[in-house]
C-alpha cells in the first residue's frame, strides 16, 4: 500500500465533509477520543502533511473543512487511533513512518467508515482509489478482501477490532 502522492489528481466526485452530516463525524472521532476541528472555507489546515484540502492532526485533534475529503479525515483520525496514547500527545501532522501502521491506518478508515450514513466501506473504497492511494492488488477492495491480513491482525492484537472473524464480516456485500 502506498498513500495519495499529494498530486490532486482525480479528486472529482470525492466525498468531502461538507457532504456528510460532519456532527456524525465528529461523534465517530470522539467515541475513539479525538476531536474533529472545523476550519473556515478557505483557511489553512493546521497539521496537514499533504497540504489543502488533505485533514491534518496535531495531538488529539483532527482539522478539515468542508472541501476536505471524508477518506482523508478518517485516514489521519486511524493515524492517531492506532498510536498508543503518549504517542499522541507528540503528533503534529505526521504520525507515522511504519508500514504496519500505516497499513492498520487504511484498514480501520475503511471499517470506521461503515460508521458514516452516506459513506460506508464501498464508497471509501472507491474515493480512496480515486483519490491515489495504491496498492499491490490494483484496488482498496481487493486489497482489504485479499491482502489485508497483516493490518487486521495487527489491530486485533491490540484490541482495534473486534475479535473473531472481522474481515467476512467486513466484506459480506
Amino acid at each position: 500500500m502506498q498513500a495519495h502522492d499529494g498530486s490532486g489528481a482525480g479528486d472529482e466526485g470525492v466525498l468531502t465533509v461538507g457532504d456528510i452530516d460532519a456532527g456524525a463525524l465528529a461523534a465517530l472521532l470522539s467515541r475513539h477520543g479525538l476531536s474533529l476541528q472545523l476550519v473556515p472555507d478557505g483557511a489553512a489546515i493546521p497539521g496537514s502533511y499533504w497540504g489543502e484540502p488533505e485533514a491534518g492532526l496535531i495531538g488529539h485533534q483532527v482539522f478539515a473543512r468542508a472541501d476536505t475529503p471524508v477518506h482523508s479525515v478518517l485516514h489521519e483520525a486511524c493515524h492517531l487511533i492506532v498510536l498508543p496514547p503518549e504517542r499522541r500527545e507528540r503528533v503534529h501532522t505526521d504520525a507515522t513512518d511504519s508500514i504496519e501502521e500505516e497499513d492498520a491506518t487504511c484498514y480501520l478508515q475503511i471499517v470506521l467508515a461503515e460508521g458514516l450514513e452516506g459513506v460506508g466501506r464501498h464508497r471509501l473504497m472507491r474515493d480512496m482509489d480515486t483519490w491515489g492511494y495504491t496498492f499491490r492488488l490494483g484496488s482498496a477492495r481487493a486489497w482489504f478482501e485479499q491482502d489485508a491480513g497483516n493490518a487486521r491482525a495487527w489491530l486485533q492484537e491490540r484490541g482495534l477490532l473486534p475479535a473473531g472473524d472481522m474481515h467476512r464480516r467486513a466484506t459480506a456485500a
